[in-house]
């Protein structure tokens, strides 16, 4: 197991999690960590990037660019539908 602390940062510094009501998504993310045996230590979400502490029950850094690519994927989703 390893504990990694990991930022995500939007494009350009936007403030896309405000813009495309983005919020959710990240507690989607946060709740597909769960079922494979992650700890999500600590969290904080801001406006255009977030910062996590997770302990990862095995360090593939596949873990952490699949489920962020879910997420910027679901992110352009809400973007294209509300704009």
């Amino acid at each position: 197991m390893g504990v990694y602390f990991i930022t995500f940062t939007c494009t350009g510094w936007l403030p896309l999690f405000i813009i495309a009501n983005g919020y959710r998504l990240v507690y989607q993310w946060l709740d597909m960590l769960q079922p494979s045996k992650h700890c999500i230590v600590g969290y904080v979400i801001m406006p255009h990037h977030i910062h996590a502490i997770i302990a990862f029950s095995n360090t593939s850094n596949s873990i952490i660019s699949n489920k962020k690519s879910f997420l910027a994927d679901d992110l352009v989703k809400e973007l294209e539908q509300n704009n």
